[in-house]
């Protein structure tokens, strides 16, 4: 799990870049900060995190706000949770 436990560590990263951004807007910053807590909860299966993680960042995504180069980030970090297999 040390693999995905990095793939998590490198999502969190550019969602933090993402929700510290002013030049994004504020809903948009708060959804970042939604899941980035929901990936920091250990209590939660890593298959239930990822998942509702992905949910919330499909949804911010397509917001017509959002910046294209953070609408980019959202779609890599959506795309790296996509590769953690639901079994885990």
């Amino acid at each position: 799990m040390s693999d995905y436990g990095q793939v998590i560590e490198e999502c969190k990263q550019k969602l933090e870049y993402i929700a510290n951004d002013n030049s994004v807007p504020r809903n948009i910053r708060r959804s970042a900060n939604e899941v980035l807590e929901t990936l920091r909860k250990k209590d939660e299966p890593l298959f239930l995190r990822t998942s509702s993680s992905i949910s919330v960042l499909e949804d911010i995504s397509n917001d017509p706000n959002i910046p294209v180069h953070t609408r980019t980030l959202i779609w890599d970090v959506a795309s790296q949770l996509e590769t953690i297999p639901v079994d885990e």
